[in-house]
């Protein structure tokens, strides 16, 4: 551990009201909302990444909630109610992103989403049932969530339509943690990267925190770090690796709009005139149920495979990068925002939909002191 001046350990470690660990979507919504309801508060984010560590730099950029399968599959396990409150939740926490940010900072675009089906049986379900999900969702929408299209896009190896979210939309996720972080900034709130918090314990009058830079003592803990929670605490949270890859640049890429293959397992879109394409988690759940970010060979392959029969059939394509992220899931999938202790607070498990609710889930941790 390096000695810290007195300059360093006066303006950053001390008189420290509010400390956040973990500076993606959750954290950095969390302390813009403490800056906010305590303007005058000393608010003080730790990350122990050189850029948000988790998934909030990693993912996608599906501004989504829930294919019509995926739905289905939750209503195995979930009551309509429950259903009905997690799509709710998702669509208010995207209208709170949008409005937070601005859809010109998080270049937002409503391209709707597909859903398509390799499966025939899944396929057929589907259609006999999106009459009800559409019921189900029409306190929510006051219009028909899905329909049917053609395959204009003229994909392969797929049943003959896609099933269509017509209000799914995709941002670009560098954009919105880049600006998160400016607007956090801006209002005062204190960025520390390259710091891992190993222990904390809660005094009774304030949590003392071990970092491997420095120990220091804060009024509020607040742990926002999803998928590396175990680290730090018990609740109920298993990380999820999500393995990604991205084409080069494709001459007259025709794709457009956010897209869903099994069940959601499988998740592709376009950007900057590449097909970005990630999933497969579902090949072996518990090799990747883990917060390392290698990638692997069964992964990989299978991305390149799809790509080649199913996504760009009739392109000439070639890989430019790959790289995984680290969600947070559980057996439900609602999200946990408690208190821990009288000092210590955690928002963690936003279940692959972080920037559906990472938003919300912020201003609720930052709500509950």
């Amino acid at each position: 551990m390096n000695q810290l001046s007195y300059w360093e350990i006066k303006q950053w470690f001390q008189q420290v009201d509010f400390t956040i660990v973990g500076s993606g979507i959750v954290g950095l919504n969390c302390a813009l909302n403490l800056k906010k309801n305590h303007p005058n508060a000393k608010v003080l984010v730790l990350e122990k990444g050189t850029l948000p560590q988790g998934a909030s730099t990693k993912n996608a950029g599906f501004a989504c909630f829930g294919s019509l399968s995926e739905l289905i599959d939750d209503l195995n396990s979930h009551s309509e109610e429950e259903v009905i409150s997690l799509v709710k939740r998702r669509w208010e926490g995207l209208q709170f992103l949008r409005q937070n940010l601005g859809d010109d900072k998080i270049d937002f675009q409503q391209n709707n989403g597909y859903e398509l089906f390799d499966d025939k049986d899944l396929y057929h379900e589907c259609l006999l049932r999106k009459d009800e999900i559409n019921k189900l969702l029409s306190s929510i929408f006051k219009e028909d969530v899905f329909s049917e299209c053609n395959n204009i896009y003229n994909f392969k190896n797929i049943e003959e339509n896609y099933i269509v979210n017509n209000f799914e939309g995709q941002i670009d996720t560098g954009k919105m943690m880049f600006h998160l972080v400016k607007k956090c900034q801006e209002i005062g709130v204190s960025i520390l990267n390259n710091i891992t918090v190993l222990n904390f314990e809660d005094e009774g009058n304030h949590v003392t925190i071990e970092t491997d830079e420095a120990t220091f003592t804060t009024n509020k803990l607040l742990i926002t770090t999803n998928g590396f929670s175990k680290h730090l605490i018990s609740e109920e949270v298993k990380p999820a690796r999500a393995q990604v890859l991205i084409t080069k640049r494709i001459d007259n890429l025709p794709i457009k709009g956010t897209f869903h293959l099994d069940k959601g397992y499988y998740y592709f879109r376009n950007i900057d005139n590449r097909i970005l394409f990630g999933g497969g988690r579902n090949l072996d759940f518990k090799a990747e149920e883990t917060t390392d970010f290698s990638l692997t060979e069964i992964v990989q392959n299978k991305l390149e495979e799809l790509l080649r029969t199913t996504i760009l059939p009739n392109s000439n394509f070639e890989i430019e990068h790959r790289w995984s992220g680290i969600m947070g899931v559980g057996n439900q999938k609602k999200s946990i925002v408690k208190p821990i202790s009288d000092n210590v607070f955690c928002g963690v498990r936003l279940g692959g939909m972080g920037v559906a609710i990472g938003s919300l889930v912020g201003k609720e941790l930052a709500e509950l002191l």
